[in-house]
Formats: structure tokens, sequence, C-alpha cells
């Protein structure tokens, strides 16, 4: 796959500064929506250098010695690990070609803030930052803890484009708004 237009199944991210809260949001979706029988993959973008292994351990030891990819599988699962030859910040396309679309009804995004594919913002004034929406049109909902009339009362101006409001505290709605976004998705192929 070279195209996030061409994935095959519905993706959607979660879009917002630092320190919104999307993670915690997605750690209180993730439970209600595998309850409600989805099957979803997860990406999560990181600025951070990423070491998961233990330098005590044969795979740790296996890449370090040289292997650009490492399989680790056990009956309980299976971790990927890719050295990359240079720092590189990661295109999401890339990190969306390791899963297995076929075991997955969603993907889930957190981050990739600037690539463009369909998003929900985390928006919260009180942090001062500000909306993504504006500039993205990949946004389809702002979701805040903000009252929509209070953010527009606060010359947040989103003329001409059709944003949806979700409360950022109301997980059933969000999760319903998830649902219905997979209904359109599938519709629109």
């Amino acid at each position: 796959m070279t195209s996030l237009e061409h994935f095959p199944i519905p993706l959607l991210g979660f879009a917002a500064f630092s320190g919104t809260g999307k993670t915690t949001l997605i750690t209180r979706l993730l439970p209600e929506l595998t309850k409600r029988g989805l099957r979803i993959g997860m990406v999560k973008h990181s600025h951070h250098d990423i070491e998961m292994d233990n330098p005590n351990k044969d795979s740790y030891k296996l890449r370090k010695a040289g292997a650009c990819q490492m399989v680790l599988a056990s009956p309980h699962r299976t971790v990927l690990f890719v050295e990359q030859d240079a720092p590189v910040e990661p295109a999401l396309i890339t990190q969306l070609n390791w899963l297995n679309t076929n075991e997955l009804d969603l993907v889930l995004v957190e981050g990739f803030r600037h690539e463009a594919f369909t998003k929900i913002e985390l928006y919260r004034p009180s942090l001062g930052k500000p909306i993504l929406a504006k500039e993205d049109e990949h946004i389809i909902a702002i979701a805040s803890d903000t009252e929509k009339s209070e953010l527009i009362l606060n010359n947040i101006e989103l003329t001409g484009k059709n944003i949806d409001y979700l409360n950022i505290n109301d997980i059933n709605q969000i999760c319903e708004y998830i649902f219905g976004y997979i209904k359109r998705s599938y519709n629109n192929r």
C-alpha cells in the first residue's frame, strides 16, 4: 500500500498537541469499541527513541548484531522490530503497512497530525494552544471539554467547515460517532 487514501479499512486519527489527553481518551475508547465487537489496530507516533527489548535477551543481541528486522514470537504475542538506517521521521503509510488489515475492522492513529488522513481533534482551550481544524481539512470532528457555543464565543471560527462537535468526556457519544464513521467509510467504497 502506497497511499493513505487507498487504505483498505477505515482509518481514524486523534490529533492534538501534547498534554491534551490523546492516550487517555484512546485507552478509555478501546475497551468500549472492542466490547461492541470491533477488532482495532493501533498506530502511535512517538518523538522518543523506543527500546523495548531487554539487553540480556537473545532477541536484543541478534538485533544489535545486525538484523535490520527482528520478529520476536511467543504464544502470547509477536513483536516486530525494524531498525532505521538513520533517524528519520516515520511515515504513517509505512507503519500501516505492517498491519494485517484482514484481521481488523478499524485502525486508530495517535499522532501523525501533519499527515493527510481523517482525524478527530482533541481540543482543550485551557491549554492555550491553537485549534488545528482551522488549517487541517481532514479533521471531521472536534472533541472538547468546552461547549460548542463557548468555542464560538471565544472566536474559534470554523466558518464553512463541516466539523462535528463531541464532548471529550462522553465516551459513548464518541464511540457512536466512530461507528457512524465506519459505516460511512464502507458505504463510500
